[in-house]
């Protein structure tokens, strides 16, 4: 029989627990849409919903390679974030605000 995470946890040294903190913060740092979704508790019906869309659609979505920064910013929206876009090189990172704007308009 499986045991619970945490009876295996309180066996772990505290080197073991940490080590494996730092890796559950690392993978939180990126990962899929539909991993983000579920990390956030939500449902494809939920989204669904504040997206003012159908599941199917969401479901579509979350399996895109490319798709409209627009549409990733309402589904960002829709899970309760912002996006944010950042250029990294070498010399200093530059965020990105053109498409702020886009966002703006959409909304008038």
């Amino acid at each position: 029989m499986a045991k619970p995470y945490s009876t295996l946890r309180s066996k772990m040294s505290p080197e073991a627990r940490a080590k494996a903190e730092e890796q559950t913060r690392q993978l939180m740092q990126e990962m899929p849409l539909q991993e983000l979704r579920q990390a956030r508790k939500m449902s494809q019906e939920q989204m669904a919903k504040n997206l003012h869309t159908k599941q199917s659609n969401v479901s579509r979505i979350e399996k895109r390679t490319d798709m409209y920064i627009s549409t990733l910013r309402g589904v960002i929206k829709a899970m309760g974030g912002d996006l944010e876009i950042v250029a990294r090189f070498p010399d200093g990172n530059v965020r990105i605000n053109q498409f702020e704007d886009l966002d703006e308009a959409v909304k008038a």
